[in-house]
């Protein structure tokens, strides 16, 4: 699906769980469409399909971190509640990368940033950012950078 699609798709997805009166999926698509809405206002500008994955793989972390939470509190319950809306947030995010995936973007983004030691991790991580933003997890592409690097 291309990005630009990716809000009217939401703003469809809002009607159709209206007119079915799926009263958590149209509040989950609400919180999402008002998250959009306030990063327009901040920025006064109106957001693309990439800052619409940005965004949504923000509210998806915190969700995750979320459910973690209300598990150790042994709170299943709204731990449910979240896990519902992150199943919801990952049917926008593009498909996650495979390792493999992630370990041939790792080799180009080496190659083309040609970067030796880890100094250089910043430009690294830089070139891949908008190529796997919302489809990996940065902190575990980090830790794969840097071993990579130090290697």
């Amino acid at each position: 699906m291309a990005e630009a699609l990716l809000k009217k798709r939401i703003f469809e997805d809002m009607k159709s769980a209206m007119r079915a009166r799926d009263k958590a999926r149209l509040s989950t698509i609400r919180m999402i469409l008002a998250a959009i809405k306030q990063q327009e206002v901040d920025t006064r500008e109106d957001v693309s399909g990439s800052d619409v994955i940005v965004l949504l793989d923000k509210m998806s972390k915190q969700r995750k971190d979320s459910i973690r939470q209300y598990e150790a509190a042994s709170r299943e319950d709204l731990a449910e509640i979240e896990r519902q809306e992150l199943d919801l947030l990952q049917t926008y995010l593009p498909q996650p990368l495979t390792e493999t995936e992630i370990a041939i973007l790792l080799e180009e983004a080496i190659t083309a940033t040609e970067a030796s030691s880890m100094r250089e991790m910043g430009k690294v991580m830089a070139y891949m950012k908008s190529k796997v933003q919302g489809r990996t997890d940065m902190g575990k592409l980090s830790g794969l950078v840097k071993a990579k690097l130090m290697s």
